[in-house]
């Protein structure tokens, strides 16, 4: 369960606006976190609190595949991602980094600034406690749902290849040449 204030942003927010080009060198999640937004809102990572949720319009993170965009909104603080629509370059990446992120224009559109949210991931129910509404996206089918439990891709790979002492995930005994 999710749960925190909206953070709201309009259509088409490319990566350049989530984080500008001159932190491509950046390797700090916490840093690039200081500089999210800094463009369109230079005040955002200063009012951000922890747990907050953006909610976006369309094409959200839209412009180049950079992998910096979705660890810069991680960075500052922020729990999840509900807008419109996104470019789905910037879907991948923030699934890779288990930066969750939920598509529903209803709710993109029924949320203003502020507003306190509740998201169940493995529902697809998206709950702002504000107005007393509830919006319905389509939930995480059950391998992203395992790959963002497991802290992205990097350690869902490890645990598909080492989930318990050594013991494969797809093979429940070893293989003899006899069967």
């Amino acid at each position: 369960m999710i749960r925190g204030r909206a953070r709201k942003f309009g259509d088409h927010i490319d990566t350049d606006a989530i984080i500008p080009a001159t932190y491509a060198n950046v390797t700090d999640p916490a840093e690039l976190g200081r500089h999210c937004m800094e463009h369109i809102d230079p005040g955002f990572a200063r009012r951000v609190s922890t747990g907050d949720i953006i909610v976006g319009g369309s094409n959200f993170g839209c412009g180049s595949s950079r992998e910096i965009a979705p660890w810069a909104i991680k960075g500052a603080g922020i729990s999840g991602v509900v807008a419109k629509s996104f470019a789905r370059i910037f879907y991948r990446n923030a699934i890779n980094i288990a930066l969750p992120l939920l598509e529903c224009p209803e709710a993109a559109e029924g949320t203003e600034e502020g507003d306190s949210l509740e998201i169940d991931l493995l529902k697809g129910e998206i709950r702002n406690l504000s107005r007393g509404k509830s919006f319905q996206a389509a939930p995480y089918p059950d391998f992203i749902r395992e790959l963002v439990a497991a802290g992205g891709l990097v350690e869902y790979g490890r645990r598909l290849l080492d989930p318990a002492g050594g013991k494969s995930r797809t093979r429940e005994k070893s293989w003899t040449p006899s069967g």
